[in-house]
Formats: structure tokens, sequence, C-alpha cells
């Protein structure tokens, strides 16, 4: 697989230079050329629109600049025809003469965001939408941004059928199979790190739930120690997961959706936008879901319903409101965990002899998840060269019921644990931010300044119930007895815990961006934080245990130089980020937060009008000031541990011609204790996933003729072999995986159709907590636009 997709992405430069070469093979041949520059109401390029020569069955579609072109045209008159749906269509007569090349510039009466919000059958780069201002902070396009990342755009989210979260992922490189928690919350992997899903919309999005997708406008992923400008709360040493969600633009549209599938999946989905006054300063646009499906299991299910409504204000030309609310409810059963016995015999999952469909579980020991976050937005133009952001976010998560997992007790029996819990999450942010892009002399800068803070509250109340030992191989009728009223009666008997915890951060922060020449621009970041965690407190004892504070500082340094401008870039970072330490050592002295060091090189491409879009990087991420054993002072820890994760990331997103579209990815990672107990010492940790993890995407859709708008899709994951435990005693392995996928779908501009069957050749692969992934499903969605 890794060598397919290499071998792809050198093919596909090969065809893109024969294809240039060829296409300027024209000139001077007795033909002309017709080009033209097509641009919205406000002035910015219109992509993806398709441009018609009519009576000589020529098409073609504007790149991401907003820009076309005919080529080897007869000397004579063409009628240009533009239409987008639900627009006035542009219809202009032009003379072509040889050897003299036409240039029109055409606007369309429809803003940017409007634009973006039609999904149209064209056959533009649609998966390569890098330009994000949440990166960095600042409007910094991507080939002048040291830092690497990518966007999963909601373009491929909907030719993938996506009906839950975690299935995002796959377009992500590094990203693995999704681990999945007790209480439905997620992580992924990011550069040998486990990455939570805790940021939404660049702020605090802390929930201890599940995410319902059906308002996410595209996820950003970020690698590396981001913790200058995120709370290190939220972010892991490898990077994190920004999920972008939908806002309201300024015209009517609507949309909804059913999916139907295998597992007995029913959803439903709506997104209603509309003004709510003539002159368009009042905004409102509401998504919302309806989710029902059944494990492939023996038991096992999914029912949940979100509503989130998004309202903006424009009280004036420079000040505007923006309020975001999400609202959910989960009614689901825990998700397989499996801890094998360490001391076996078999190593490997596939081994086991544990049935691949059987849960171990029963429908009555469910949970109940439920959330609310609130995000507010206040923005003011302080002038043309300045700005304010003023951002909160609040947010309420809680689980109620019973998170459930296995533990093996020998290489053929195992114990049904379930713990009764009630536990809720409250959290607070709220963040200040400047913005200018100002020149000092003739030097170009880009700052972003801003103070943080952030709180995060807890209540814990919980008893678990371990079940007696079964043979898993051959349960016989105790396979029946984990039920609720057997954990109810057992947990009547057995002692409650209740906790609270409350944390907090202050921070404070920079970033400028300098253009020292045309090509060359330097970045410079510092971030200074305060960490205060009050403990915990034990209402039952009326003590609190392991209050600390902590400081750290978090650097960034970068470089840009871009060989030829804004299309070859070659970049280089610094990037700092930390995590706090609770705990003391033998002397009782506080830790030291954990600091994680990266130093990464690499190079952008966006070449060929948009059409090839590629980022090739090496990195190495150094951790120090990592906790151990003090084996002089057992019970203690020493805190002098050092790790170690380096690798490559490479991505590449092409349109090789008109309506055929490519995104792949390719992540190696070497990771490794440098310093550490015996018991790891020199070893990869099983959190680091897989060394090798590919993904590749593919479609083509009909751009022209009768079968506009017909598509087919097809791609896959691979991941290398990996560890759920990897010590010096006992090591247990997880197997490599190749999970292909295939679409077919029919799109016009007041409906799609489309179909899906994940996991063609019906793999069995595992997560990290060794959790079954879906064999084979098909799933079928038809979705209505007006």
């Amino acid at each position: 697989m890794k060598g397919v997709l290499l071998a792809g992405i050198f093919l596909l430069v090969a065809v893109f230079q024969v294809g240039a070469q060829s296409r300027l093979s024209g000139v001077g041949d007795g033909t002309g050329t017709l080009s033209g520059l097509l641009t919205t109401a406000d002035g910015k390029p219109a992509g993806g629109v398709t441009v018609t020569l009519k009576g000589v069955n020529k098409t073609t579609l504007t790149d991401d600049d907003g820009r076309f072109s005919f080529r080897r045209l007869a000397p004579g008159n063409y009628d240009v025809e533009i239409s987008y749906v639900g627009y006035e269509p542009i219809d202009q007569t032009v003379s072509v003469e040889s050897g003299k090349p036409v240039r029109l510039s055409l606007q369309l009466k429809v803003s940017e965001q409007q634009l973006d919000q039609v999904t149209v059958t064209n056959g533009y780069n649609k998966f390569n939408k890098k330009e994000t201002d949440d990166i960095a902070r600042l409007p910094l396009k991507n080939m002048e941004n040291p830092q690497v990342y990518s966007v999963v755009t909601k373009e491929i989210m909907k030719e993938q059928l996506i009906t839950d979260y975690n299935s995002v992922f796959r377009s992500i490189p590094g990203a693995g199979v999704p681990i999945v928690y007790n209480q439905g919350r997620s992580a992924l992997y990011s550069r040998g790190f486990v990455t939570e899903n805790l940021v939404r919309n660049s702020v605090s999005g802390f929930v201890y739930t599940n995410i319902d997708p059906a308002n996410l406008e595209r996820l950003e992923a970020i690698k590396g120690p981001s913790g200058t400008l995120f709370n290190s709360s939220m972010i892991s040493f490898g990077g994190l997961f920004n999920r972008v969600t939908k806002h309201p633009f300024d015209s009517w549209r609507g949309e909804i959706g059913y999916s139907g599938g295998s597992n007995d999946l029913n959803r439903l989905t709506v997104d209603i936008n509309q003004p709510l006054n003539n002159d368009k300063t009042a905004l409102m646009r509401v998504n919302g879901a309806l989710h029902t499906e059944q494990s492939f299991q023996d038991a096992g299910f999914t029912r949940s319903y979100m509503i989130a409504p998004s309202f903006v204000y424009k009280a004036n030309d420079k000040l505007s409101f923006l309020l975001d609310v999400e609202a959910t409810s989960f009614n689901a059963t825990s998700p397989v965990r499996f801890a094998p016995s360490t001391t076996g015999k078999i190593h490997d999952v596939r081994n086991l002899g544990i049935g691949y469909k059987r849960s171990f579980g029963n429908n009555t020991l469910d949970y109940t998840t439920r959330q609310v976050n609130i995000f507010g937005q206040i923005n003011y133009q302080l002038s043309s060269q300045w700005k304010l952001q003023t951002l909160y976010t609040r947010t309420f998560s809680t689980t109620r019921g019973y998170v459930n997992q296995l533990i093996g007790k020998t290489d053929s029996t195992l114990s049904q644990q379930s713990q009764k819990e009630d536990f809720p999450y409250y959290g607070t942010n709220i963040q200040q931010n400047i913005v200018g892009d100002f020149f000092v002399g003739r030097l170009r800068n880009r700052l972003v300044a801003g103070v943080d803070i952030y709180n995060q509250k807890s209540e814990w109340t919980n008893t678990t119930v371990n079940m007696p030992a079964i043979n898993f191989r051959h349960p016989g009728a105790g396979y029946n007895n984990f039920n609720s009223t057997k954990v109810d009666s057992a947990a009547a008997r057995s002692a409650w815990v209740n906790y609270r915890t409350n944390q907090s951060t202050f921070g404070a922060y920079f970033s400028d961006v300098l253009n020292l020449t045309e090509k060359l621009n330097v970045m410079v970041s510092l971030r200074a934080d305060r960490f205060d965690n009050k403990g915990t407190y034990y209402p039952g004892a009326d003590s609190t245990a392991g209050s600390y504070t902590q400081n750290a500082l978090s650097p960034k340094l970068g470089a840009v130089y871009q060989l030829v401008k804004d299309k070859v870039s070659l970049f280089g970072n610094y990037m700092n980020g930390f995590a706090n330490v609770n705990g003391t050592d033998f002397n009782g002295g506080t830790f030291r937060p954990q600091q994680a060091n990266q130093w990464e090189g690499g190079v952008k491409f966006d070449v060929l009008r948009h059409k090839v879009s590629a980022t090739f990087s090496y990195y190495d991420i150094r951790v120090k000031n990592v906790a151990r054993d003090d084996l002089a002072h057992p019970g203690y820890s020493i805190q002098d541990g050092t790790q170690l994760s380096r690798g490559f990331e490479g991505e590449v997103i092409a349109n090789p011609f008109a309506g055929f579209n490519i995104v792949a990815g390719y992540t190696y990672n070497d990771s490794k204790y440098t310093q550490a107990n015996k018991s790891v010492q020199g070893l990869r940790p099983a959190t680091a996933g897989p060394a090798s993890l590919a993904n590749l995407w593919m479609s083509y859709r009909i751009v022209g003729g009768k079968a506009k708008g017909l598509g087919f899709g097809f791609g896959g994951n691979y991941g290398s072999a990996s560890f759920q435990t990897n010590t010096a005693s006992f090591a247990f392995t997880i197997p490599s995986y190749t999970v292909l996928d295939a679409t077919v779908f029919y799109d016009q501009p007041s409906y799609r159709i489309g179909v899906k069957v994940d996991n063609l050749t019906n793999a069995q692969y595992w997560s990290y907590r060794l959790a079954p992934q879906n064999p084979t499903r098909v799933t079928a969605n038809i979705t209505f636009r007006f």
C-alpha cells in the first residue's frame, strides 16, 4: 500500500508535467486562446464554476483563483455562458482571432460565503481548501505558514457519506483507527501521541461525550506541539484536531437528508439557513440530527439527537456578534474495551479465539450522555490594520449509567467489569485577541496577541462491579449474567467513590509573522502559562489532596522561503508544547511541566494553478521531564525521563483533470522511550500506534453531458502492526490492516443520491483498545436542497 501511494504521487507529477507541455504546444498553429477571471460580488475569486462555449461543446471550470481558459480555438465568434444554480447566468459573445489572446473579467452576483454553501456538480480541486485563519490565528496562507496541517473539507465528508464523527479522520494522514472511550468520546494519533478531540472553533470544546458531525464545516488537523497558541490542556505533543462548525450566511438555503443502511442505521439531518431581517444584518442557521444504529455485534446500540442553532448579528460595518450552540443527547452502550492477560502465552489478538461479533455485554447496561456547548465571538474592526476579537465558550457534558470493560484473566477467560457512574464536566474559556496587519518601514507584520483564561470542573460519583470470570471461547450460560439487574444488585453492596476537581489556566501569548522580503518570512511566538490545580476534594472526608501550581513558557519559531512565489515553499519550525504533571518527589518537591520540543523541515507545493497541493516534512520531537519510578524510594517518582518521536509525513491533494480528485497521505513514525523505567526502556510506546499509516481517496465526477453529476469514489486506509501492550516482560500485538471503501453518487443542484460500501473485503481489524471494527457496511443517502 505504501509503495502504491508513493508511486502514484510521482506518476501524478509526471502526468501533470506532460499535460502542461501539451497544453502550451498550440502556440503559433493558427488558433487563438480565450481566458478569464470570474469573481463574486465582493471581489473574491469564484472557484469551481462551470464555463461553457455554446455550440462547440467545450466546457471548463474555474480554478480556486476564479480563472478559466480555452486553448486552440479556431478564429470566430463564441458565446460564453456561465451558469450557477440560483443566480443570474452570464452570457457574453466574444471574438477570437489567430494568435491574439482574449481575456475576460466577469462577476457573479453572489458573495463568497454564499458560493461556498452551494454544492454543485463541478470538477475543480474541491479537496484543496487549506486557506484558513485558524492555524496561525492570522490571515496566513498555507504557502506562508511554517506549520504542517491537514483539512478535511465538507466535500470529502459528503462524498464519503459520513454518518459518525470518527469516520471523518480517514482522510487525515497519520490519524489511524479511532480510540473510543467508555463515554463515547474519542481520540486518534498524531505523530506518535494519542490526541483527543477537545478543540472547537479554535478554543476549548471540552466535552467527555460523543460528537455528532451534522454541524461540522471542516476538520483541521494541526500537527506538532502547538502549546503557543492553544491551551495545553486541549492538545497533545503531536498536535490537535480543531472542529470548525457551520455558521450563518446572508441568503436562504435549506437541506434535509436521510441515510439508512447496515446495522439498522437510520439517520435524519437538517440544515436551514435564514436571514432574519431585510437588510441581512441578523442571520440564523440551524443544524440538527436524529440517529439510531445497532452494533454489528450481538449487543450494542446508539440512539441520539442533536440541535445546533447559530446566530450572527452585524451591528455595523465594524462590529459583529456570533452565538453558536450545540445541544446533544446520546443513549448508547459502551464500546468494547479488552485488556488481555499479561501472564498468558498468547501475544496476538488474532490468536485469542475470542468471537469478533461477541460483545460480552447487554443492552440493559447502557449510558446516557448530554452536552451543551455555547460559543460566542465578538469582532470589532478598529481600523484597516487592527481588529479586536473576543471569544467565549461554556461547556457542559455529563455521563450517567454504565461504562464497561473486559479484563483478561488467562488466555481463555475474562471478567466483565461495569462502572456505574454519574460524571458531569464543566468548562469555561475566555479569550481576548488583538490582530494586526501593518508595516514597519517596508516590513510587513502580521501579529496576534492575547490573553486566555480557562477553567475546568468535574464531579464524579461511581462504583465498580466485577463479575465472575467466564471462558470467552465457550462462555455458556454465564454470558447472559452481565446485565443491569446483576450489576445493580452488586453495586448496592459496593463502596461508592465521590470527588470533585477544579483547575484553571491563565495564559498570555503573541505571534508575529515578519516579511523580510517578498519571498522570505519568519515567525516568532511565545506563550506564558500559569496552571492552578485546586486538587481533588473528597466530600466524605472533607479533605483535598493533590493541589499544586505550575508555570510554563512555550516558544515557537518558524521560517518560510518561497522558491517560487505562491507555488513552492521551503519551511522549517521549532515548536514547543507542555503538559502539567501532578504529584511530588521523595523530598516533597513538586514536578515541572513536561516539555516537548519539535524541529521540523520540509517543502510545500501549490502548482499547476492549484491542481496539485502537497506537503512533505520530517520532524523530530523530544520530550523531557517525564516522571518515572524512583528505584531508590519505592512509591515515589523522579522527573528525568525522556522520549523521542520522529518521522516523515506526506500529503498530496490533486486534480489531474476536470472531475477527478485525489487526496493521499503517508506517515512514518519512530517513537521510543530514551530514558525510562527498565520495563519500557528503548521500546516503542503502545500508545504511539502503528509506525506506518497511509490513506487514499480518489473520486471522479462527470462534469458535462447527460450524465453530468454522476460520480464514483474509491479509497482506503492502511496501518502497520502496533501494540496494545509493549513492555520488556509482555508485548501484545495488533495486526496490520488494509481497509478499502467505494461509493457511487448522483449529484444535482437540488438533490443528491449516494451509496457507499465501507470495508469492501470484510477485513477484521482492531483499535488500540482491542475493539473490533465494523465489517462490510452499506450506507445509502438521499439529500434534498432547497
